[in-house]
């Protein structure tokens, strides 16, 4: 029986490694037809992923409204359901909410935002002219060079007056297809958001069930001793995830909202397309006011430099508010990250995934940061060495007595 478990052990390993060998010359040498594949099937199955998501966003709020409507001296058990009625007019409020939010925000901001584009782009010769006459102004000491750069401002602006005259309006049958193009990807798009929502009613509505599914198979595939650290690391992802994610996003909304409100008070031209602008690069950690706020002045520096001058004061104030006050609040300490890696897991994750890699690397660093600090003081404390970091600041400490060994760094509740 040994010696059958023995050949079926080698079969297995020995088709793994020749599978693994083939993925990785498909990969890099031939036509890459497990990549199509994973395209597809990823496409496929992108509803489920939006519903998931949608859930997984979604699940704080349907929880508040179950615990709203419990009777008095009842909580919500962990892992148990509720009734279906209540878990249905929690579900049904929550998405209420949602959709007058994105009602508010299409008959109120939409018009606004095509509005403020639409004047952005009647107006751009007349930018072209301020611009030229603020170089001119400013390198009138120097004529060569003032020369110079009128040169180049004037070729850059014919260059691209012929570009949309001999090549844009002329080809207007090839615009026709790139539109209708993209009017079909734009239905796709919001079919498979549909398909998404009513996928994400499912999952809100057996979430306890989802969740002891999960935990089954984790317990059917990995040995005993290991089911435990598994589910106490995916209880750590889901903290970090959680918490960042979703109190960014809800951080990045207050602050749209605040600006949106401030700028009409003090009158800024552009408002909501500024308001937009500073909200939407508001969810990147860090760099994200600073990304924000250097194309929202230039606009406002296009019509008046007083103005552009006071939005700069207004942002400063705004974003005092949101690092000082409105973004502890919500999110505190949810990663654990100093700013030097938030700094490096924007950098790396922008690299490779541009704005998306920003937002999202910083709660991966997190979790990649998490696990590293406890397996390290894990080593540590099996090694009866200090587990404060400052204890390393003077040189090595001494060794004491070791701790029993299989002892965690800290007592957890398991998952």
């Amino acid at each position: 029986m040994k010696r059958k478990d023995g050949h079926v052990t080698l079969g297995v390993t020995v088709f793994c490694t020749v599978s693994a060998i083939l993925l990785l010359y498909d990969t890099f040498f031939g036509s890459r037809v497990l990549q199509s594949f994973g395209r597809q099937f990823l496409s496929a199955l992108s509803p489920v992923l939006y519903g998931a998501f949608f859930a997984y966003l979604l699940t704080p709020m349907v929880n508040y409204f179950e615990e709203l409507f419990l009777p008095k001296g009842k909580k919500l058990e962990k892992g148990k359901r509720t009734s279906a009625g209540l878990r249905a007019l929690s579900i049904l409020l929550t998405w209420a909410i949602i959709a007058v939010l994105l009602y508010l925000l299409a008959s109120v901001l939409l018009p606004e935002l095509y509005k403020s584009i639409a004047q952005l782009l009647s107006n751009i010769e007349t930018y072209y002219h301020t611009i030229s006459g603020w170089v001119a102004h400013l390198l009138e000491t120097y004529p060569p060079l003032e020369h110079w750069v009128s040169q180049q401002l004037d070729l850059s602006y014919n260059s691209l007056m012929n570009w949309i005259t001999k090549e844009v309006l002329p080809q207007a049958s090839t615009l026709m297809t790139i539109v209708s193009g993209s009017v079909f990807g734009l239905v796709s798009f919001l079919s498979d958001l549909l398909v998404g929502i009513i996928v994400s009613i499912y999952f809100l509505a057996t979430k306890e069930t989802c969740a002891a599914h999960a935990r089954k198979v984790v317990c059917g595939l990995f040995p005993k001793e290991q089911v435990y650290w598994l589910l106490r690391g995916a209880a750590k992802v889901d903290s970090i995830f959680a918490g960042f994610v979703r109190g960014k996003l809800l951080d990045s909304l207050i602050i749209g909202i605040i600006c949106f409100v401030g700028c009409s008070i003090l009158k800024f031209p552009y408002t909501p397309l500024v308001s937009v602008i500073v909200g939407v690069t508001n969810v990147i950690p860090f760099f994200g006011p600073f990304l924000g706020a250097i194309p929202s002045t230039f606009l406002i520096l296009l019509v008046s430099p007083m103005k552009a001058l006071y939005f700069v004061l207004f942002v400063l104030l705004l974003q005092q508010l949101d690092g000082n006050i409105i973004g502890p609040k919500i999110l505190g300490d949810k990663t654990g990250l100093s700013s030097l890696w938030v700094i490096i897991a924007i950098l790396v994750g922008g690299s490779f995934f541009g704005l998306v890699g920003m937002f999202f690397g910083v709660p991966v660093c997190a979790c990649l940061y998490s696990a590293a600090d406890f397996l390290v003081r894990v080593l540590l404390k099996k090694r009866g060495l200090p587990l404060e970091t400052e204890a390393y600041a003077a040189g090595t400490p001494e060794r004491t007595a070791p701790a029993a060994e299989g002892s965690g760094t800290e007592e957890e509740e398991k998952p």
